[in-house]
């Protein structure tokens, strides 16, 4: 067992860095005011402009299509490469992802098929489309057997009729992959199918913006007699439930990754301050309760990274017989990860005071998305429910 993340990753994890502090941390100031100012609208906190300005540094400094598979033009360095990135792109509070996101890769990597390959998933693995997915529903969250989103055949199509609730990036997406019934009596398993539904189509809409605290600004979906044909069905007709949860899996690494920059730098910050603060005529660093916010925090960061690249790891190696290992470290990575940075981030609220509270300093900021994180792509309490009933069966 090598538990040293080795050269190759070192270099990767120092071109990200510089990345994170040239680029991202001087735009802080900007997202923050931008979020205060955006109020009911979905108006973005990265300018435009900027935007631009960070893709084509990502891309210049060797960050783009870090795990797009070699064979469609990627590095194809693994998921254990991007967990390192994603630390570190997320000690900065500035939303920016690298092209393309990697959970919806995984899934049309694994998925597409035919014409779909050149119209969907190389131009999304090179950044050129963006995507999104619409899975959850009113009635329909954590638990994606309460789907109710109908796509049932008629003249040879596929005609989609539903809503979908919560969808991140659904109006700027240039296509929306869609979890739809296709047959009510198999359930998830064998009843549910994945389509591609193509922006701009006859039917789809994406009627309102839901503002949401910090930087989460989702959109509800709805689809009105969508008429698709058999080469938008992603996948096979009744099997999507499988490659949807694997897709699912990929983004809570994702988000357990995120929360280790958060803390990572909420750590740093909170150290600086320790040294450099006094009340009383004593620096916090000597203060006893400074010391054990620090020393937790620490002890807690580096228990998680262990976590995560332990199940990034095994993701990587892709065996079957990992498949249920992969599913519960998946659920107690996304608990321990979301859970451990909200801890963190209130300590070093606590340790700076009123001064944390402000927007001055980015921490306020970081404690309402890392709020976010403990419920988007499950909750806590359903991965710890997952977790219990597979150990009780014994599997």
């Amino acid at each position: 067992m090598d538990f040293d993340i080795g050269e190759e990753y070192r270099a990767v994890q120092e071109t990200a860095r510089r990345f994170v502090e040239r680029e991202m941390i001087p735009l802080e100031p900007t997202v923050i005011r931008r979020e205060a100012e955006r109020g009911f609208t979905d108006a973005p906190l990265i300018p435009p402009e900027a935007e631009d300005r960070l893709r084509a540094a990502a891309k210049e400094a060797g960050l783009y299509g870090i795990d797009v598979p070699e064979r469609f033009g990627g590095q194809d360095l693994g998921l254990v490469t991007k967990a390192i990135v994603f630390e570190q792109m997320r000690r900065s509070i500035v939303p920016f992802v690298l092209p393309p996101e990697s959970p919806n890769l995984h899934l049309l990597a694994e998925t597409c098929k035919g014409s779909q390959i050149d119209r969907y998933l190389l131009p999304y693995a090179r950044g050129e489309k963006r995507s999104c997915i619409a899975i959850s529903e009113p009635g329909a969250g954590s638990d994606a057997g309460g789907i109710r989103t109908r796509a049932e055949r008629r003249n040879g199509r596929w005609v989609l009729n539903g809503q979908k609730i919560w969808i991140s990036n659904a109006a700027h997406a240039d296509f929306i992959i869609v979890m739809a019934v296709t047959d009510a009596s198999q359930g998830t398993r064998g009843g549910m199918t994945a389509f591609l539904v193509d922006k701009g189509m006859r039917g789809l809409s994406v009627p309102t913006c839901y503002p949401m605290i910090g930087e989460y600004a989702p959109y509800a979906v709805n689809l009105d007699d969508v008429e698709l044909d058999d080469e938008q069905v992603l996948g096979e007709v009744g099997q999507a439930f499988v490659p949807i949860s694997r897709r699912l899996g990929v983004r809570r690494m994702e988000i357990a990754a995120r929360c280790l920059g958060v803390a990572g730098r909420c750590i740093e910050m909170m150290l600086e301050q320790a040294k450099q603060r006094s009340t009383f005529g004593t620096v916090l660093a000597d203060r006893q309760a400074v010391q054990f916010w620090i020393s937790d925090s620490w002890q807690e960061l580096e228990m998680c990274r262990l976590v995560v690249h332990r199940l990034a790891w095994r993701m990587d190696r892709g065996r079957e017989e990992d498949s249920l290992e992969i599913r519960r470290e998946g659920a107690m990575a996304k608990v321990q990860c979301t859970e451990m940075a909200t801890r963190v981030v209130d300590r070093a609220i606590q340790l700076f005071g009123g001064m944390g509270l402000s927007k001055l300093l980015p921490l306020e900021y970081m404690a309402r998305v890392v709020r976010v994180w403990r419920i988007v792509e499950g909750p806590s309490e359903v991965h710890r429910w997952l977790i219990a009933r597979d150990l009780l069966k014994g599997r």
